[in-house]
């Protein structure tokens, strides 16, 4: 039988959000369903001289008072635009201060109401295994791409953010700066975490060099380096969990919706655990469906990548 969630969460919920009222608006909207009982919420301030910034931002403080159905609600709300990185690095560990764990939704994702159960069960199960990193219900990998389809997660070296969880002990490992992470992850190393393959090798070593050489504003491709520094796995969905409805021109990385995107479900109850060990075939179709680290994969990111340095130096 699939779960419904019938009752209110008790794990913590940080929300995180910045510009996009109407996307965070459907989200408190979900979670009205669900009613969380403990809700933070940090929203980045916004960008410098940007008045649409400035209403927008200011429309999505006011949607704070909506969250109705509970008294436990604390706010971080920025004056100053941190960007995309920092912001969001900076509200978990303004969360991570006030809980021992809980669990994340930025405001473009609408969850399924048994993420939560799903989220809470694994956080339970896993606490004090330092191999799990985290929880994530979202997946992309279909069935035929599962080693045991029949369970209902399992487990991967790259963390996906669109609605996870995790714990206090695993934030506190977290650095933004990777300025040294080839002193922290040598070349036989990051082979192995790679799944000993030679593109995703290279997809990996040029994120990470990106990442040291700050050219990309993100946060989460910190979180998966140090995972794989410590060799620690996610334990992940085998159905989708939720919808991510930022596609678009607003959107900061996630501009074209991609195809391998999944329709979001209910979990089926009582969960079916995995052996804690990376699905090595799951990890593989994600390396290169979506990651494309393949040979004509890397092409094309190149090619796409002269083409946005082109763009930024004409404008």
């Amino acid at each position: 039988m699939t779960a419904k969630c019938a009752v209110a969460t008790s794990e913590p919920l940080l929300l995180i959000a910045f510009n996009r009222p109407s996307d965070f608006a459907a989200l408190v909207s979900r979670l009205r369903e669900i009613q969380p009982s403990r809700i933070y919420v940090a929203i980045d301030g916004p960008r410098a001289g940007n008045a649409e910034d400035a209403n927008k931002v200011a429309q999505c403080r006011d949607l704070v008072s909506t969250i109705d159905w509970t008294q436990d609600v604390r706010t971080n709300f920025q004056e100053t635009n941190l960007g995309c990185g920092q912001a969001v690095a900076t509200a978990l560990t303004w969360f991570f201060e006030h809980e021992e764990r809980g669990i994340i939704l930025e405001d473009d994702i609408l969850p399924q109401p048994t993420l939560f159960d799903f989220c809470s069960q694994l956080l339970d199960r896993y606490e004090d295994d330092e191999r799990v990193l985290a929880i994530s219900g979202c997946n992309f990998v279909p069935p035929e791409h599962q080693s045991q389809p029949e369970c209902s997660y399992r487990f991967s070296r790259v963390p996906h953010i669109w609605g996870w969880a995790t714990w206090r002990r695993s934030w506190a490992l977290y650095r933004f700066d990777m300025s040294d992470w080839t002193a922290r992850l040598p070349n036989n190393r990051l082979w192995k975490v790679s799944g000993k393959s030679p593109a995703g090798f290279v997809f990996w070593r040029s994120i990470f060099d990106l990442m040291a050489r700050k050219q990309v504003d993100t946060w989460d491709m910190q979180l998966v380096f140090e995972g794989m520094v410590r060799d620690m796995w996610t334990a992940t969905s085998n159905v989708n969990l939720v919808d991510n409805v930022g596609f678009g021109e607003s959107a900061t990385h996630t501009e074209r919706r991609p195809q391998y995107l999944r329709s979001s479900e209910n979990l089926t109850f009582p969960l079916s655990h995995p052996p804690v060990e990376v699905d090595e075939k799951a990890d593989g179709w994600s390396r290169e469906v979506v990651f494309e680290a393949t040979t004509r994969g890397l092409i094309g990111q190149g090619l796409r990548y002269i083409g946005q340095l082109t763009r930024s130096k004409g404008d």
